[in-house]
């Protein structure tokens, strides 16, 4: 499943009491910033969740899939992002998040609190 930022925004917005059309300007708004700065080649640290940055690709030769030919292709600069402590913990699906005891997910995986 996919969520879209218009589902990102309708869950943030119902958490937080506050109204779809301000929070859609926060995440616009904070989008927009990260990746003004990533294309400046700044990095962006999120602690607990991850760190994006811009990173080069150095040229190299590839091969066409379709005829096996070898073909040049550029140097490049890609953002890659690396998720945080607490990221993987949650995703991994760890019993306890020690950071400050904001999450916790008991053994049955039913039960959940979290602070956003």
């Amino acid at each position: 499943m996919t969520m879209t930022k218009r589902e990102l925004v309708m869950l943030v917005a119902n958490r937080l009491g506050m109204t779809q059309s301000d929070v859609s300007r926060i995440v616009e708004g904070a989008f927009e910033t990260i990746t003004k700065s990533l294309s400046e080649g700044q990095r962006w640290e999120l602690r607990d969740f991850g760190v994006f940055e811009v990173k080069s690709r150095a040229s190299r030769i590839g091969r066409n899939p379709r005829t096996g030919e070898q073909v040049p292709v550029s140097e490049r600069r890609v953002v890659t992002f690396r998720p945080g402590k607490r990221m993987k913990e949650m995703v991994s699906g760890a019993d306890t998040v020690s950071d400050a005891g904001t999450t916790t997910v008991e053994d049955t995986g039913d039960s959940k609190q979290d602070s956003f």
